[in-house]
């Protein structure tokens, strides 16, 4: 865009600022946090009250329980006395059997020690006691305390004690279950354990305890009961240690929010400020940029796009095909490639389009293509780089009328030196042909019997002198000086044209040409002249890399096509020293020569033409062991032009 055509309007983006009561939000989780773990640690408390309640209860009521059944079996007891006491006095128990009768060895079965017969002197009368081998022994002998109970016989005469292990006792008496839940102790006044029902606790501590006393049937006795599972307090319990770790990982994550929050906080300010900057850059960019959804939709210009084609952002973006740019008489064919791109196949390294300016006229733009892609990785469009090459094609079109006038002269140059070699070998023995054939069939007419085989073969010698004066005119036509015309040539009978011409040559330097032709190779619009000075130039600086080479020398030329690239290719290859480490642009280069005495223009020249029809020129290593040079031609003359 020019200095005198008004500027365009571009559109800013604004960026909403984050409100200040947003900022201390990083601390919500942790009060949030403490507040639950209030609630939980006071939940936990009330259910250590309930607990501890609840136990308590239980501990009476079965304290009670078992109050109830020790006095029932001491009661037990002592009516057995109060019976064999009567059995004693109606002489049914004698001192001789006592120790036999079957209350007294029902009794030592239970829980007695000892059974003894007192008079009223207290002398023994008679005496039982359990054998080592009854229960009754092993506790006595275990716990070393005993308790009696004594029963007066009828007019004073005497009495009957019976000492019992308390410890056997309680083991009649306490439940399985209840001595797994509880620690049950017998203890006298002076708080003195008399007997335990199984094993005692090692330490009270915290556990809840009750006593209930055991009068009137043991007088100064107490049973007391201990939990054995005491209510852990609730700053021991689980979830209070959950609940701690719960606080510290809540802490470290809102120290690691909060460090989140103050990177979030400077990346989004570092945001800003690289979008300012990357506003200002993609304004003072020379190459166009442009955003294209996968629908073609237009996304976003810059302004070096808006300065190319000469409509603003606003005109643009948001709008759908065909774009105002595009050329009014190719909407169809642009809409068509415009498909081909958006399906991901437009060439990588760039494409040529034509397009035209707001006012009028035409621009040439160079495109290139690459996925446009959201924070995800998700392809969402296109984005394409534009240059405006509009002066560098006018300059290519300058450049390429140049070469082909260079070409021209150097083809004239080297086809001079053909043609004075040719008529100097070939003027003198024409004629001489031409004469001696037109005298010896003159001569033959004049007999009466001509002789056929001697007609026929100066017939043919006719043939070849008019193919000899044909190839005279063919380096006359090539030499004349004309504009270049581009026409359907056919490659290989160009190739073989270009050979022709320098078969002599070939043979004179004793080097083996073949040629291995494409079968229906398509026809290239080509100029038919310049393509063979390229063969000919080709085919001339592989025998002079050959010169040095000792053994076979061959030259092998091939003929064929690439669908894929949609070219016909030309390759000559030679079986020589190859081209080391020089590259194609090396020997492209004007003026740069292997041979002392070559000018160093023959393949500048060559790869010029070549361009000239929007072709590839390149040289690379042949399968002979030498070097290989291809020359590319499109099957068709424009290059296409992409949206």
């Amino acid at each position: 865009m020019s200095a005198a055509e008004p500027e365009l309007p571009r559109p800013t983006i604004a960026l909403p600022a984050r409100p200040t009561r947003w900022r201390g939000l990083w601390a919500l989780p942790l009060l949030l946090s403490l507040a639950l773990s209030v609630s939980v640690m006071v939940w936990l408390r009330s259910a250590e009250k309930r607990e501890l309640d609840e136990q308590r209860q239980e501990l009476i009521s079965d304290a009670l329980t078992l109050q109830s059944e020790v006095g029932s079996s001491l009661a037990f007891e002592n009516e057995r006395l109060g019976a064999l006491v009567k059995l004693i006095a109606l002489h049914d128990v004698t001192p001789a059997g006592f120790a036999g009768h079957a209350e007294v060895v029902e009794g030592l079965k239970r829980f007695w020690i000892s059974l003894t017969w007192l008079d009223g002197k207290n002398r023994i009368v008679a005496h039982a006691a359990a054998s080592p081998a009854e229960p009754g022994e092993r506790e006595q002998s275990a716990a070393g305390l005993s308790a009696h109970l004594a029963t007066p016989l009828a007019g004073g005469q005497g009495r009957l004690v019976g000492r019992y292990s308390p410890g056997e006792m309680l083991s009649h008496n306490v439940p399985w279950w209840l001595a797994r839940k509880y620690d049950v102790k017998m203890i006298d006044s002076f708080d003195n354990v008399i007997a335990t029902a199984a094993e005692p606790l090692t330490s009270s501590g915290g556990r809840q305890s009750y006593r209930v006393s055991l009068d009137p049937t043991l007088e100064g006795t107490w049973l007391e009961l201990t939990a054995r599972n005491p209510v852990v307090p609730w700053y021991r319990t689980l979830p209070v240690a959950l609940v701690g770790i719960f606080m510290l990982m809540v802490g470290v994550a809102t120290l690691m929010l909060r460090r989140q929050m103050r990177a979030v906080s400077m990346a989004e300010k570092a945001w800003r400020t690289e979008a300012a900057w990357r506003g200002a850059m993609e304004d003072s960019l020379t190459v166009g940029l442009r955003a294209r959804a996968l629908d073609g939709r237009m996304l976003y210009v810059n302004r070096a796009f808006e300065n190319i084609v000469g409509y603003s952002a606003e005109e643009l973006v948001g709008q759908m095909p065909p774009m105002p740019y595009w050329p009014p008489d190719a909407i169809a064919e642009t809409m068509q490639r415009l498909q081909r791109n958006l399906a991901g196949q437009a060439p990588r390294e760039g494409y040529e389009a034509r397009w035209r300016h707001r006012d009028g006229r035409m621009i040439d733009v160079m495109q290139f293509e690459a996925p446009l892609v959201d924070a995800s990785g998700k392809q969402i469009g296109w984005m394409g780089s534009v240059l405006d090459i509009t002066e560098r094609k006018q300059s290519e079109e300058r450049e390429r009328r140049q070469v082909e006038a260079l070409a021209n002269n150097a083809r004239l140059t080297m086809l001079g030196e053909i043609a004075s070699t040719l008529a100097h070998e070939l003027n003198q023995p024409l004629t001489a042909i031409v004469s001696y054939n037109a005298g010896a069939i003159n001569y033959l007419k004049r007999q009466p019997q001509p002789d056929s085989v001697l007609s026929g073969a100066l017939q043919r010698l006719g043939e070849q002198a008019a193919h000899a004066g044909s190839i005279v005119q063919r380096i006359r036509e090539f030499l004349t000086r004309r504009t270049p015309r581009r026409e359907a040539c056919d490659i290989n009978g160009l190739v073989r044209d270009a050979l022709k011409l320098m078969a002599r040559e070939m043979k004179r330097r004793d080097v083996h040409v073949g040629f291995q032709a494409a079968a229906a190779l398509p026809e290239v619009r080509a100029d038919r002249v310049l393509i063979e000075q390229i063969v000919i130039n080709l085919v001339r600086n592989a025998a002079d890399a050959l010169a040095a080479c000792s053994g076979e020398r061959r030259i092998e030329v091939e003929s064929g096509v690439d669908r894929e690239r949609n070219e016909v290719f030309i390759a000559v290859a030679d079986n020589g020293k190859g081209l080391g480490d020089l590259s194609v642009e090396q020997l492209c280069s004007p003026f740069f020569s292997t041979k002392p005495e070559g000018m160093g223009m023959g393949l500048a020249i060559c790869r010029s033409i070549v361009e000239a029809h929007q072709g590839r020129f390149t040289a690379g290593a042949a399968k002979l062991g030498g070097a290989n040079f291809t020359v590319w031609l499109p099957l068709t003359s424009n290059r296409e032009e992409n949206p």
